[in-house]
């Protein structure tokens, strides 16, 4: 009882003193004024601040025993107040104040980690999500914010929103005054520029009808008026263009080789390959060649602050990717892709290999022959390395390989002798490319460019019965250099370049029984300087984009001057008014000697023009185009007119009437695109049509003027896309008129041992039609792991289409026709891991 006492008298004592001691130190404390007075006379320094800024505010009185830096910080924790050495023995107090902000991508949203953001006293850099808070000591102090590849941003800390920390949007460092026009054009990741231009960013794309895989160059051919008559990829069709008048860049190298499957894939690695951007007029004056259409894809410009790779695999190809950081100013992307033929057989390969191969001597010889072992493999293989030495400057290179083999053995019994030979195909691809960007100030900037491109498609054609070897090349060379200087001012800016380029063309025929052997060896060097100026109002309502090219071609002393422009104007706030034209000139194009040449399976050979013979491809293009948009509803319409001049009847792939013939000409296309979408949360329709009067002109004909072997008047694409964070599935309709070709004349099919044609493209192959279905399953394993599957239909139907026809006299003296036929039913299954 009494210990119990004792307890509850100790207890009440230390509560009494607790209070007693608060009430003490509460009533010592004394006015922060007074506190910055003794430490003034006792370490002999100076305090400037504003009187109000301390007004009211007490400490704990100050103790001798501490240093000078141990009561600043003291004081600093106590007030809330930050102390600023700014001289010997000067401190400057101002008010603690922060800011904090999400920094994102303004094109991707994406968050941006580790930006620096650097103020007068502190720095930070940002987090994983984008996320910085940073102390300043007034609102008038100056922010900058930094990231590799991005604008910096030099604001004052008062046009942050501090209580909120809201989205603090960057802008990459190659964005030009043009800006996006129309997001989401069809679906989410293809957008309309406000130069005419669209661009595809396939870090945000969503997915298209029957591709599992973001494959480039399909990709671009769901865009309005890009069609393929044969469906391939190495024969785009950009309103009612051939293949060969398209210019393709891969980060600013040219390319003369574009497919896998010799068509059926692209050969660009998609996993690397992050935008493609489609010209179809009003091209910018620092492209030269693409008469019809210039592709342009590039890999990202950003350099990467951590590891990022993926692995997958499909029914026709394996593929790895790795993007490395190598410290803090460069990163190294590397992408490769291989076929699985040698490891496991699919259906869809098979598939594959029966379409390419159809009609083909391949696929069939005389009776007598045997064909077997047929082997068929790809690869391809890209490289990126990127470095940024400063904040203004920022250096590439660029590397890839793109392969593709064919064989097979022709086997014969020849004097009761059981002989076999190897017949093979070759089609490869080599380049390279170093370019070079600074930014000299906020007004001017320079960029370099210099690559080297190398393609050779090589064929021995094994012909066992006569004992004899064909071997065919056909080879280019070619390396080109750029110079441009940019000048900006607020709304205008100003390019002014030089560009030279050497082409060099070698096609070679060499038969062992006879001995004959032909290699034709051609260079072509140009020179061309260019200026063009862009200009965009305040408000963006108005963009123009005037520019003037000058060409010389040094072995015909020709000079092509080629104007351009771009225009687009707002009309109020759902309207907007495009009008594009072009002049351009082109001096590679590809002929057909023979059906049969290079094993007819990749019978285009590449040529350079000699001025008579072979012209230089020349073209002119206007267009004028009316887009609404609003509420999710967008309508685009564009009409336009185009001629070029210098086509070779060898370059047009007849292969009916006028099929041996050699002559030149012209085509000219009058064209309506029109796109219907509506975007309603996550799900995007549309239907696109497209309508062409397609025709050329040849002179040494016997008719002057029929319909283009690329005429398909009318084409119509259907599609829906629904696309969440875990799933996207897309479905479409894909229809369009048969091509043009030309049939026997009835009654008299055979005339002189040659088959006589009725009127030239009188008549059209079945019309097109086809239906697709995809489905993407994307799942996140565990932190840092993301998983993808992928599954699609291609032709679901199982239509028939023909592509093609043509016609031979038998053994019997009478008229056979052949077609070609495109894919049937395929299916493809997709897996992917992401890490």
């Amino acid at each position: 009882m009494l210990k119990n006492n004792w307890l509850h008298i100790i207890l009440f004592v230390c509560f009494f003193w607790s209070f007693k001691t608060a009430g003490q130190t509460s009533g010592e404390k004394i006015a922060l004024k007074e506190a910055l007075h003794i430490l003034s006379e006792q370490f002999q320094v100076q305090f400037n601040y504003q009187s109000e800024l301390v007004e009211g505010i007490r400490v704990v009185p100050l103790s001798r025993k501490r240093t000078l830096k141990e009561h600043i910080n003291r004081l600093e924790v106590e007030t809330s107040l930050q102390f600023t050495k700014i001289g010997e023995a000067i401190f400057s107090i101002t008010k603690n104040i922060k800011i904090c902000g999400y920094l994102k991508d303004a094109q991707s949203l994406k968050a941006l980690e580790g930006a620096t953001v650097l103020g007068e006293v502190e720095s930070t850099i940002s987090a994983s999500n984008g996320f910085f808070e940073i102390a300043v000591s007034s609102l008038e102090e100056e922010i900058t914010i930094s990231f590799l590849g991005f604008k910096t941003i030099q604001e004052k800390a008062l046009l942050f929103d501090s209580d909120n920390c809201s989205n603090v949007e960057m802008y990459q460092q190659e964005m030009q005054i043009s800006s996006i026009v129309v997001e989401g054009y069809i679906v989410r990741g293809i957008d309309k520029n406000r130069d005419g231009t669209t661009t595809i960013d396939f870090s945000k794309f969503t997915s298209l009808p029957g591709l599992i895989e973001t494959d480039v160059l399909q990709t671009v051919k769901a865009l309005p008026g890009v069609q393929s008559v044969d469906e391939t990829v190495s024969n785009i069709n950009i309103r009612g263009g051939s293949h060969d008048q398209n210019l393709i860049l891969w980060d600013g190298i040219k390319m003369y080789q574009s497919g896998h499957f010799f068509g059926l894939i692209s050969s660009f690695n998609p996993q690397i390959t992050k935008t493609a951007t489609v010209i179809t007029n009003g091209t910018d004056v620092s492209y030269t060649d693409g008469v019809s259409g210039t592709i342009q894809m590039n890999t990202h410009d950003r350099i990467q602050k951590e590891f990022d790779g993926s692995v997958g695999l499909n029914f026709i190809s394996a593929d790895v990717f790795a993007d490395l950081p190598i410290g803090q100013n460069s990163s190294l992307q590397v992408a490769a892709r291989r076929s699985v033929d040698d490891v496991v057989r699919t259906p869809t390969y098979d598939t594959y290999f029966e379409r390419v191969t159809q009609q083909t001597e391949i696929d069939s010889n005389i009776e007598s022959v045997l064909n077997s072992n047929q082997n068929f493999s790809f690869y391809d293989t890209s490289l990126r390395w990127l470095y940024h030495p400063s904040e203004n400057d920022r250096l590439r290179f660029n590397f890839i390989l793109i392969n593709n083999d064919l064989s097979f053995d022709e086997t014969s019994t020849a004097n009761k002798t059981l002989e076999s030979r190897k017949s093979s195909l070759s089609q490869y691809s080599i380049a390279a490319g170093l370019s070079y960007e600074r930014e000299w100030n906020d007004q001017f900037s320079t960029h370099f460019n210099a690559y080297n491109t190398d393609y050779k498609l090589q064929a021995v054609n094994a012909n066992i019965l006569e004992e004899q070897l064909f071997a065919q090349e056909n080879s280019v060379s070619e390396t080109g250099v750029s110079l441009k200087g940019t000048y900006k001012w607020e709304y205008l800016s100003l390019d002014v370049g030089y560009q030279f380029v050497e082409s060099e063309v070698v096609n070679q025929n060499d038969v062992d029984v006879p001995r004959f052997l032909r290699r034709d060896s051609e260079i072509l060097r140009e020179h061309a300087i260019f200026t063009q100026m862009q200009f965009q109002n305040k408000d963006r309502s108005i963009f123009l984009r005037p520019g003037v090219r000058f060409n010389y071609i040094n072995k015909f002393d020709i000079f092509l001057i080629e104007p351009r422009v771009s225009l687009s104007k707002k009309l109020g706030t759902d309207f907007q008014i495009e009008m594009l034209g072009e002049l351009k000139h082109q001096n590679t194009s590809q002929i057909i000697n023979f059906q049969n040449d290079f094993l007819g399976v990749e019978k285009r050979r590449w040529q350079l023009a000699d001025n008579e013979n072979i012209p230089i491809l020349r073209s002119k293009q206007a267009s004028l185009g009316l887009q609404y948009e609003d509420n999710g509803w967008l309508v685009d319409a564009t009409g336009y007119y185009k001629e070029v001049d210098g086509i070779t009847s060898q370059s047009q792939s007849f292969t009916t009437k006028y099929e041996f013939e050699k002559a030149t000409g012209s085509y000219n296309i009058v064209g309506v695109d029109v796109l219907l979408r509506k975007q309603v949360q996550k799900i995007s329709s549309w239907i696109s049509y497209s309508y062409m009067v397609n025709e050329y002109t040849f002179e040494e004909f016997e008719e002057n003027q029929f319909p283009s072997n690329f005429d398909t008047t009318h084409s119509v694409t259907l599609g829906t896309t629904y696309s969440n964070d875990v799933v996207n599935i897309s479905t479409g309709l894909n229809y369009r008129t048969g091509k043009p070709t030309s049939v026997p004349l009835l009654g008299n099919e055979i005339e002189r041992g040659e088959v006589n044609f009725d009127t030239v493209n009188d008549s059209r192959v079945e019309d097109y039609i086809r239906a697709d279905i995809s489905a993407l399953y994307k799942l996140k394993l565990s932190r840092g792991l993301r998983s993808e599957l992928g599954a699609s239909i291609w032709n679901v139907f199982n239509t028939d289409n023909v592509i093609n026809n043509f016609y031979r006299i038998n053994a019997e003296n009478t008229v056979d026709k052949f077609s070609r036929s495109a894919l049937g039913l395929t299916t493809n299954f997709m897996v992917r891991l992401k890490f």
